[in-house]
């Protein structure tokens, strides 16, 4: 093992060994700083091997760049399936070089145009990990730790059992034997409300800590695959850009770091969570593209105006570049949000996860831009309303099945039928309305109201806001079964599974119907009937026909 105290730093790459010897560089002529006990690397012809001197060793493949092995307290923990931890699936030949600045070790992988980075540091038992994607030569941008099994327990709702659960859907959603339902999609996590993901057997932890994902897709409520386990083996995901119910364009560039924590059992240190972590060890390292903090700005706003206190805010900041996002003090509305890239963003105020306002912010390096109060205008909950089912808040919350459908397949034995109509008026009219509706499950929901004669006089808006579709789903409105609205255009929307594997989230739109009043019926005393039939030029069976998530349902006075 070649450590810090006595030995120069070497660079060695995977190509021919005249090459390699050209490209053996010394990178340290004056000693580092002291390293922990065994801190360290060596070269055993296949593999740059590293010592932490934290009690964890990896290997870095200099083949492939894949992570071959993690050995933590004398214990193996990488592979299962005969496969390794990597980007993607695997890069295949990558040149992969090896380079150490005092206290940290760096390993590069080059693969095309994607560079990917291992990072030790003396004394830590982390792996800290960089993705620079440059182009769609990679199809996507995840890292996948793969993990021996029988470490960690098999439990939750994204493991299953593969030798005895039964697959219902796609290769990829199982339902065991009690009719519960497991997929590897069902986390159940916004991204904005995790720092970590992982297992831990009471000693032994071992976590994902997430990167702050500036060059990811989706926006703060995106939910994506973060972990799975069954008999086989366990995965730990970061994923920066993923295909299904993705809303936005890949974004390019450095994305990092992200990290494998081991720990003693607990979470992992505060410190190493994205809101809190200190790069600036990240800075000497010469990692082309990366920012460190004296390149980024910040923005801090007073406050915002017609907040509904009922709903958390957050505010989101994005370009075609970079997304960021942070909470909003309640009552206040105050925000602040730092370690920005420089650049102009787009501004949106969520009121839960519905836009409700949008302007444009300029982020300077070294400065931080002051905003004053920001005043909501597009909430459509201050329109007056006959009735409303829902809130708009641009979820099915408050639903029928609403908070399951994140973490269960709709066809779970615990989700309430799908089918029953709705009175409003009536005690739990909201939590009658099935959060989903799909044209071959629950067709045709039939909402039932009560209008006075000067109500029934006039003519109404009626709108239904949905967070999403599959298949181009989108609803058609009978009034009465005389009155039938336009079937509406689609909006654009994920064009993966979205409704059964844990995501609600798509684009929030609102369809908007113009009632005429010669639709209604006159008699107070008699119900109106609105009849909600799911329409689209695509056809599919079960819960993967066309559908859509409903968010609110209302007629406005």
């Amino acid at each position: 093992m070649q450590h810090a105290q006595n030995r120069p730093v070497r660079r060695r790459t995977v190509l021919g060994a005249a090459v390699a010897a050209a490209a053996t560089t010394a990178l340290a002529t004056t000693a580092p700083p002291a390293a922990a006990a065994g801190f360290g690397w060596s070269d055993d012809g296949a593999h740059f091997v590293i010592d932490t001197g934290a009690g964890l060793v990896l290997k870095v493949s200099k083949a492939n760049g894949d992570l071959t092995s993690l050995v933590y307290k004398g214990r193996e923990y990488q592979g299962y399936g005969g496969k390794n931890s990597h980007v993607e699936s695997g890069l295949g030949a990558s040149t992969v070089t090896l380079a150490q600045t005092g206290p940290t070790i760096l390993v590069t992988v080059v693969h095309g145009t994607l560079r990917h980075y291992y990072a030790a540091r003396s004394g830590r038992a982390n792996v800290y990990l960089f993705t620079d994607k440059a182009d769609t030569s990679v199809t996507a941008t995840r890292f996948i730790a793969r993990l021996k099994p029988g470490i960690f327990p098999n439990e939750g709702p994204d493991s299953w059992v593969e030798g005895a659960d039964t697959v219902i859907e796609a290769g990829d959603v199982w339902r065991r034997a009690d009719g519960q339902t497991r997929s590897k999609h069902y986390s159940g996590v916004r991204v904005m409300d995790y720092d970590h993901i992982g297992y831990t057997t009471g000693t032994v932890g071992l976590w994902m800590v997430r990167s702050h994902h500036e060059k990811a897709s989706g926006g703060p409520f995106y939910r994506s695959l973060l972990r799975h386990s069954n008999e086989l083996g366990v995965g730990l995901y970061e994923i920066l850009h993923y295909n299904q119910s993705q809303t936005e364009p890949m974004r390019f560039g450095l994305q990092g770091p992200y990290l494998l924590a081991f720990t003693d059992g607990g979470t992992p240190d505060p410190a190493l969570f994205p809101a809190a972590h200190d790069t600036s060890w990240v800075d000497p390292l010469g990692i082309p593209g990366w920012v460190g903090a004296a390149g980024r700005g910040r923005v801090a706003g007073v406050g915002l105006r017609n907040m509904d206190p009922a709903h958390p805010y957050t505010v989101g900041f994005a370009n075609a570049d970079a997304q960021y996002w942070t909470r909003a003090a309640a009552g206040t509305g105050a925000y602040s949000c730092r370690n920005m890239l420089p650049g102009t963003y787009t501004l949106t105020v969520y009121k839960g996860e519905l836009a409700v306002h949008t302007t444009t912010v300029t982020v300077t390096a070294g400065t931080a831009t002051a905003l004053h109060t920001l005043t909501i205008t597009g909430d459509p909950s201050t329109a007056p309303a006959v009735w409303r089912l829902g809130d708009w808040d641009g979820t099915p919350a408050g639903f029928k099945n609403a908070q399951l459908m994140t973490y269960a397949h709709p066809a779970d034995v615990r989700a309430a039928p799908w089918t029953g109509n709705v009175v409003v008026g009536s005690a739990g009219a909201s939590a009658a309305v099935p959060c989903y509706l799909w044209k071959d499950v629950n067709d045709g929901l039939l909402i039932h109201f009560r209008l006075t004669a000067a109500q029934a006089a006039a003519a109404h808006t009626l709108r239904i806001g949905v967070t999403t579709a599959f298949l181009n789903g989108r609803p058609q409105v009978t009034v009465n079964d005389t009155w039938v609205s336009a079937i509406p255009s689609p909006p654009a929307q994920p064009s993966t599974r979205s409704l059964t594997n844990g995501s609600y989230r798509g684009n929030n739109h609102t369809f908007t119907y113009s009632v005429p009043a010669s639709a209604w019926r006159a008699d107070p005393s008699q119900y109106n009937v609105l009849r909600l039939n799911v329409v689209s030029g695509s056809t599919g069976t079960g819960f993967l026909s066309a559908g859509t998530a409903l968010d609110c349902v209302d007629l406005l006075v």
